[in-house]
């Protein structure tokens, strides 16, 4: 029995070695249909982590609100969940039955083989509308709203320079290289991640979006906490 057993387990390694062989042999062999710079994707997955993290991370600042003392607070709200959750949402949509639907491929790229592409063929998903626009710019259009509306309607117009770069500039900034990240073609035979159609669909539309879910919080979630003088509000 314990011969039988080495045999078994002899038998099961030589198995699973070959058939390893044998993937990494037809993953050599299978060239990409489309390469891509994994150095500027790179550059656009950070700009979408850093763009959409910080309008959501970013406390409400307000200066004149006739609840509290005068002066410059700021309160983190539980209740930023609701449009960061929103848009989350939306670019699962985006992502999944709208390019599904468009079925607009990307730089490189045929229908047929977005369709039936081998993974890291660089066609096996489509391009557009861009997700990765989409979530970023529509990170600008949120914390944007936001900012205006803790300004002009909480502030009395008053500006505050942290407020600004946590959700207007820091956002705005990685949407800048998030979009050269999935527009620039490094050389000949390297394409894009998307298209300027592609590209220009996902930020216009998540621009959008994100500055009517972004006012919409922002006109009815206060930015001082409903009780209390905590700096997080429940």
């Amino acid at each position: 029995m314990r011969i039988s057993h080495t045999i078994v387990a002899a038998s099961l390694t030589a198995l699973a070695a070959t058939l390893a062989f044998e993937q990494d042999a037809a993953a050599q062999l299978i060239p990409q249909a489309a390469p891509r710079d994994q150095n500027w994707g790179t550059v656009s997955d950070v700009a979408l982590t850093v763009g959409v993290l910080s309008p959501f991370l970013m406390p409400r600042v307000y200066y004149n609100d006739p609840t509290s003392t005068v002066g410059w607070k700021g309160r983190w709200h539980i209740s930023v969940l609701a449009p960061a959750m929103t848009m989350f949402g939306a670019a699962l949509l985006v992502d999944l039955p709208i390019k599904r639907e468009a079925k607009g491929p990307r730089p490189g790229c045929t229908v047929d083989e977005s369709a039936n592409a081998f993974p890291a063929a660089g066609c096996e998903t489509f391009g557009g509308p861009s997700t990765h626009m989409f979530a970023t710019w529509g990170s600008l259009g949120t914390g944007t709203a936001i900012f205006l509306v803790d300004t002009f309607k909480y502030s009395d117009g008053r500006f505050n320079a942290g407020a600004f770069i946590g959700n207007v500039f820091l956002p705005l900034t990685a949407s800048v290289f998030g979009t050269m990240g999935r527009a620039i073609q490094s050389g000949p035979d390297v394409f894009a991640y998307e298209d300027g159609g592609q590209i220009a669909a996902g930020a216009i539309s998540g621009l959008l979006t994100g500055a009517a879910i972004g006012a919409a919080y922002a006109l009815l979630q206060r930015p001082s906490c409903p009780y209390g003088d905590s700096l997080f509000c429940w």
